[in-house]
Order: structure tokens, then C-alpha cells, then sequence
């Protein structure tokens, strides 16, 4: 057995993820003296045509994620507040709003967009939210409407996706002054569809045990197939770290090193407590190992030969586009693959259509699987919302039942 065999390493992509994140967002900085244009998009949006119309794509709810991340989010919520934005909005939206207002935040803020692109998929209050930053702006609003899916999709929602996929590239060719280039969509399709089968790669390779990373990894290497799949950078990089997975497989090296339970995560991470929470339970001997967050960029139907179809169908059917039954259905699906001795669910105050429905959920989970679930209450930024004393005893008392 080697030296290293069980024992916690940084993963070595890490640096190479931070120069890939950099390089992005100095570009988008950048953008208006290189003469290309900035869109800022929902984090399910189509991001592949804004690629081949050469556009930035910036995404408000990843800069919410570093703002809570960072301990910054609470006063550019406060500062919409003030305006008169309720408290009990998604502080994504509180904290961008206050940020596009101040400039404040970990990166002074975001670029001016040229234009908004939203995608109903992930809740409804991205719908108001952009339409008030197309106020503040006075840029112009491309929405996408994807039908609530309930089951599976049909074949009348997906036509109704896919034509306005087309009035979406009709929208961009009037605010871009380019034509669209089909060959280019189809190359661009293509190199999406790769992120995310090697995003998809990545992940499983926390189906082997110990798990060579955790949740807590997961949820930071995921910011480029949400912010830059659809482009060879992500690939190289998703390539060069799927590698060192392996590696680590191979050599035995765990994300938590003496690894005795295997948890799955439900809900959008608290940002803010990534440190606290991952210290925590790697001190318990608990590894998540899998969750319902990062897999949700992992597209299971797609056809490379058919790309407007395909991403007409994948947007459509988002994890938080679809009704209960499915979520658990994937929850279970996930225990089973990743060999997960139970659950912890983040009810999450910002991200309604995420948490209604969990207590439900959770009695189905374990009704099926005979799984433990533990729901903690917080808020995916505002720490305002949250009481790691009580969290903390909470997670202690749960780990403690776990056979």
C-alpha cells in the first residue's frame, strides 16, 4: 500500500481550474474592447448558440454562488432590500440585483449585457428577474417557456421548445449582426455534448470506494460545464481532471480519507458553509458522495445528429422541470449507484421549486430505499437564514445512526 493510500490530497486540477475561471471572466470583462458582445443567461439556459454567434456568456446565479461563497452576499441582498425587493425572493436574485447596482462583489461585478437570455426551467422567478435588469439595463429579453414535465415530455412540448430554440437564433442574428452558421452549431453541439459526457465520467468515478472526491469538490469543478460547455477549454480541462480521477482511484486516494459512510446531497450547496460542512463530516468519517445538483448537468439524451431537437429535450426535462415522482426516482437511482447509506436534504429557503415538495420526498426516499434523511434549513447565500450550532448537532446526531 502506498504512502498516500486513504489519505486526503488536494486535487492538483484545482489549479488549472482556477486559471481556466480566470481566463473566463477576464474575457467577459474584457468584452466591449475586443468588440464582442456579453449575454447574461440562466443557469439552464441554451448556452450553445450564444457560442456560435461569438457571444459571452455570463451567468448571475454562478456570481450569486461566489458572492456566498465569499461572505458577500448579505449586503448586496441588503442593498435590494432597501430598494424594495422582499426578503423572501431567491437571494441569487437579491445579491445580483444589489451587485449590478454597487458593482460590488468578489469581481466588481458583472459586464454590462448586451442582452438576457432566460429559460424557464429552473423556477419562475428568473422570469422577474430578468425583466428587471432588462429595466436597469435597457437591453433587449430573449424567454424561453419549457413546459412543466410531468412524467415525460410529449411530443407537442418538445416541437414547442424546439421552435422557439429557432426564434432564439433569429433573436440573436438581429442583435448580433451575424447569420447563423448550422455547420458551426452542429462542431459547437458536438463539443457540448462531450462536456458533458466527461463531466458525467467524473462524477462516477465517486462510485468507487473510497470516493476520490466528494460533493464539496463537485459543486466547484462544476462552474465550466455550466459557464463554458460547447468549447474545446472545458474539454481539455474536464479531460485532464476525469484523468487524475482515475489516478486517484487507482492509488486508493479519498476525498475523505478513513471514509465510513457515503451520503448523498439534495439541493443547491450552502455556499457559505462549504468549508465548515465538508470539515464536519469528513471528521465523522462521512463522504457525500453523489447529489441531485451537479448531475444535473449531465444530459442523458442527446443526439449529436439532431442538436436543436436534442437540447430542446434536455432543457426541457432539467432536474427542476420535472414533477416529484422523477426527483425521487433519480434520488434512489443515485443511492443505489453510489452505494449511499442515506441522504441529506437542503431546504433551502432561495430555491422553491427545489425544496417544496422535500418532506414528501424524503418519506418516499426512504420508503424505497430504507435510507435515513436528515433536512437542514438554510438558504443557499443568505447566511442571515441559517444556524450552524443547531446544523452542525444535527448532522453529528444523523451521522451517529448510520450503520
Amino acid at each position: 500500500m502506498s504512502e498516500e493510500h486513504g489519505q486526503r490530497r488536494e486535487i492538483r486540477s484545482a489549479v488549472a481550474y482556477q486559471k481556466l475561471m480566470g481566463r473566463y471572466y477576464a474575457g467577459a470583462k474584457s468584452a466591449g474592447k475586443d468588440g464582442r458582445k456579453v449575454a447574461w443567461i440562466t443557469s439552464g439556459g441554451p448556452v450553445e448558440l450564444l457560442h456560435c454567434f461569438d457571444v459571452i456568456p455570463v451567468y448571475p446565479e454562478n456570481h450569486g454562488a461566489m458572492c456566498g461563497a465569499t461572505r458577500m452576499s448579505v449586503p448586496l441582498c441588503e442593498v435590494a432590500e432597501e430598494r424594495g425587493f422582499s426578503r423572501d425572493l431567491c437571494s441569487y436574485a437579491r445579491g445580483d440585483i444589489g451587485s449590478a447596482i454597487t458593482k460590488g462583489g468578489p469581481i466588481g461585478g458583472l459586464p454590462r449585457p448586451d442582452m438576457l437570455i432566460c429559460c424557464t426551467n429552473i423556477c419562475g422567478t428568473v422570469l422577474k428577474w430578468y425583466e428587471e435588469l432588462s429595466r436597469l439595463f435597457g437591453c433587449p429579453l430573449f424567454i424561453l417557456d419549457t413546459p412543466f414535465v410531468r412524467g415525460t415530455s410529449s411530443e407537442h412540448a418538445i416541437a414547442y421548445v424546439e421552435e422557439q430554440m429557432r426564434e432564439y437564433v433569429a433573436f440573436l442574428e438581429t442583435h448580433t449582426g451575424k447569420r447563423f452558421d448550422e455547420a458551426l452549431f452542429e462542431e459547437v453541439a458536438a463539443k457540448s455534448i462531450r462536456s458533458i459526457s466527461l463531466w458525467r465520467e467524473i462524477l462516477a468515478c465517486s462510485e468507487h470506494r473510497p470516493a476520490p472526491m466528494n460533493c464539496f469538490d463537485a459543486f466547484i469543478h462544476m462552474a465550466p460545464v455550466v459557464t463554458l460547455r460547447g468549447t474545446d477549454e472545458i474539454n481539455v480541462y474536464y479531460e485532464q481532471l476525469l484523468a487524475e480521477m482515475r489516478e486517484r482511484v487507482q492509488a486508493g486516494i479519498s476525498a475523505v480519507p478513513e471514509e465510513r459512510h457515503r451520503l448523498l446531497w439534495d439541493n443547491i450547496p450552502i455556499w457559505y458553509e462549504m468549508s465548515a460542512l465538508s470539515g464536519l463530516l469528513a471528521s465523522l468519517g462521512a463522504c457525500l458522495v453523489a447529489d441531485t445538483y451537479t448531475s444535473a448537468w449531465t444530459f442523458e439524451q442527446v443526439d449529436v445528429a439532431d442538436p436543436m431537437r436534442t437540447f430542446a429535450l434536455a432543457y426541457t426535462e432539467i432536474f427542476l422541470n420535472v414533477n416529484l415522482e422523477r426527483m425521487v426516482d433519480k434520488a434512489v437511482a443515485l443511492a443505489e449507484r453510489y452505494s449511499a447509506g442515506g441522504m441529506i436534504m437542503h431546504s433551502n429557503r432561495s430555491c422553491k421549486p427545489y425544496s417544496l415538495g422535500q418532506y414528501d420526498n424524503a418519506k418516499a426516499f426512504t420508503r424505497r430505499t430504507g435510507l435515513p434523511v436528515l433536512i437542514l434549513e438554510a438558504d443557499h447565500t443568505d447566511s442571515r437564514q441559517y444556524g450552524r450550532a443547531q446544523a452542525e448537532e444535527r448532522i453529528r446526531a444523523f451521522v451517529e445512526t448510520l450503520v
